[in-house]
């Protein structure tokens, strides 16, 4: 039985990880079928193709900005949580001295 947040959070986790390994495979599954019936195309070149960026580092560029922006979200986060708490009896009895 779950019994705290972090294993609830965990059990979450695996069940995504297991639901997209479980999509990646019937992709690769459909790619492979649809590649064995399609005749083989000739190869074309696209002006300019060699200057796109891959699609690894398109991926990669996402994720690195989406990165920043979540621990810019997290930061301000707490920022405010700390500007939002109440003095204590004992810090208020500290700043009376």
């Amino acid at each position: 039985m779950v019994s705290t947040a972090q294993d609830v959070q965990d059990e979450i986790l695996n069940t995504v990880r297991k639901s997209q390994e479980t999509v990646i495979e019937a992709i690769k599954s459909w790619v492979e079928t649809v590649q064995s019936i399609t005749p083989k195309l000739p190869s074309v070149t696209v002006p300019l193709a060699d200057r796109l960026p891959k699609a690894e580092e398109v991926v990669a560029s996402a994720y690195d900005f989406a990165e920043k922006l979540l621990a810019g979200q997290r930061k301000f986060a707490e920022d405010m949580v700390k500007a939002l708490e109440l003095p204590s009896s004992d810090d208020k009895a500290k700043a009376a001295k």
